[in-house]
């Protein structure tokens, strides 16, 4: 069904996101290392999301050994580039070698969400959907969406209720008819699937 604020299709994707430790709450997940890439302390990055734009773009970034790591470490990107299809070449001001690189392998890649690019009207990134709550089209509470997967055909938002039980929803535009960014406070933000 079409968004009913835009009239289109509401698209879902771009940055990953979960619900962050506190010290993370305002970055966003870009990418993880691979491994290394030469001899001189490259990484590879796999982005997530549709474009390596957003990773491309960025002066500093922090490393985190998983989602709630509560002291990720603040690094200076000296070079980013393209690599393969879904990649990217990193070098970090403190690494300067292979085995270094290879150390980094699994890190997970943040940002400030400050530094994200704009998207159309009817698009959103995940971590915008965190937080957000589920609703029936009769307007009963699903949950509240904790993480968001990517699976190949459709994301699958990971919704957990009151009680701890976990739905999964896929983001396919037949489920997902009207995504509300725009309402302010947490417990009315949110969408009906």
């Amino acid at each position: 069904m079409p968004s009913q604020a835009t009239g289109e299709h509401p698209r879902v994707g771009c940055v990953r996101s979960s619900i962050l430790s506190e010290s993370n709450a305002n970055r966003v997940e870009l990418g993880r290392i691979l491994g290394a890439h030469g001899l001189r302390g490259q990484v590879r990055v796999k982005v997530f999301g549709d474009d390596a734009a957003n990773l491309v773009q960025c002066d500093e970034i922090w490393l985190a050994s998983e989602r709630d790591d509560p002291n990720p470490q603040l690094h200076k990107a000296c070079y980013v580039g393209t690599g393969r299809p879904g990649e990217v070449r990193l070098q970090l001001d403190t690494i300067g070698d292979r085995d270094e690189a290879t150390a980094l392998r699994g890190k997970i890649v943040l940002a400030q969400a400050g530094i994200l690019q704009p998207l159309a009207a009817g698009e959103f990134y995940w971590h915008e959907l965190i937080g957000c709550e589920v609703q029936t089209e009769a307007g009963d509470v699903v949950g509240t969406v904790r993480e968001i997967w990517e699976t190949g055909a459709h994301d699958v938002l990971v919704v957990r209720n009151e009680a701890g039980r976990q739905n999964l929803i896929p983001t396919a535009r037949e489920i997902t008819q009207n995504i509300d960014l725009k309402t302010s406070g947490s417990s009315s933000r949110g969408f009906r699937a």
